[in-house]
Parts: C-alpha cells; sequence; structure tokens
C-alpha cells in the first residue's frame, strides 16, 4: 500500500461524538463546527459511496453516574478547577442532545459503537468488528481534538492500525491545542489529511 491508496473493503471511516449536544451547544460553536461538520457530511457519502465501513463512536454517559469515576485530576475539560460538578457528564445517553448530528444520521449498516471514556476503542467492540472485516486503515474525525480524537488516535497506533486523520474535519475549542497535535504529535502515529485529500483517496478506489 501506499502512503496515497485506500482499500475500501479495508477501511473505516469512524466519526467521533458529533453529537448535538456538542455541536449545537450555543451560536458560536455551532459556527466553529460548521466547515468541520460540511467536511465530515462529504466524508461521510464518499465512504458510503466507495464501500468502506462507516462507524460512529459516541458518549453514552448514564445520568446516575453509573459508569462514571471520580478521579483525582486539577481540572475539568474547560481548565476550570476541578469540584463536584467536575465529574458530571455533559451529555447524558438518551437525551436529545445525545443523538448524532442530523447531518451525519447514521443508516442501518452503520456501526454505532457507544463509550464511556474518552477512547473510542476502551471498553467497546470497534476493535472486534474493524478486525472481524479485516479493516486495517482508520480515516478518524470528530472533536474534541485533543481530548476523544486524540485518546484513540494513540489507542488505534498502539493497536497497529494505519490511520488517517482529516484536520480540517476535526475541532476543538482550545484552536492552539488543536493545531499542535496536527502539526507535531499526529504525524509521528498517522497520515494526516485534508478532506480535499482524503477525498481523492477514495475516488482514486472507486
Amino acid at each position: 500500500m501506499t502512503a496515497g491508496a485506500l482499500v475500501p473493503a479495508r477501511t473505516c471511516l469512524l466519526l467521533f461524538d458529533f453529537l448535538e449536544g456538542h455541536v449545537r451547544r450555543d451560536a458560536s460553536t455551532l459556527e466553529r463546527y460548521r466547515p468541520v461538520l460540511a467536511n465530515a457530511a462529504a466524508l461521510l457519502t464518499a465512504a458510503r459511496r466507495c464501500g468502506a465501513m462507516v462507524a460512529h463512536a459516541h458518549a453514552d454517559h448514564r445520568a446516575d453516574l453509573g459508569t462514571t469515576v471520580r478521579t483525582l485530576r486539577d481540572t475539568d475539560n474547560r481548565l476550570r478547577p476541578a469540584g463536584g460538578e467536575s465529574h458530571r457528564p455533559a451529555i447524558v445517553a438518551g437525551t436529545p442532545e445525545a443523538r448524532i448530528a442530523a447531518e451525519l444520521a447514521p443508516q442501518a449498516s452503520d456501526y454505532r459503537v457507544a463509550k464511556h471514556r474518552w477512547s473510542a476503542f476502551h471498553g467497546t467492540y470497534l476493535d472486534l468488528a474493524l478486525r472481524a472485516r479485516q479493516v486495517d486503515t482508520l480515516l478518524l474525525c470528530g472533536g474534541s481534538t485533543d481530548v476523544g480524537i486524540a485518546s484513540t488516535a494513540f489507542a488505534a497506533r498502539d493497536l497497529d492500525y494505519n490511520l488517517v486523520i482529516i484536520s480540517d474535519a476535526c475541532t476543538s475549542p482550545e484552536q492552539d491545542n488543536h493545531a499542535q497535535l496536527m502539526n507535531r504529535i499526529f504525524p509521528r502515529m498517522a497520515r494526516v489529511r485534508t478532506t480535499a485529500e482524503v477525498l481523492r483517496m477514495l475516488s482514486a478506489s472507486e
């Protein structure tokens, strides 16, 4: 396999935490997500057209904190001092906020991967499903770059998957973190590409 090639039967587009409650938290968040959603939708269409596997990793936290552990840490995800509320899930399973964004609505053939930690691999069936289909390459996009995307990328690397991280189909409230990961960290474990580049890679495989 060359650096510019993708084999659809061995490729999975993994859309990470594109949830209504994240995407549409407020007007400024939606504005940040708007181009990212458009890029993810284009990737989703292309992946389905060429027959690649599609998986949606989505938070699945219990309202009663039954899957949440109070670990010791300095701050919450927004760098505010950790306190009693800092361990409460941002999004609770079964609520409107937990739905996958309408622009990326899953189809029956897609895989829905419910997760309880940052990584899409930890405690889920994702690795099993990928290996059952002999998938060895992940196309990764979603939010947040410095939280779930990073955690999933490190896990994929340690599981020996080929990884393509789609820079303009990922986002983070902390753009400095996003840039640092895309420019300095992810190239050590993945191919970092734009949506346009990945679309060309997928179209070349048809």
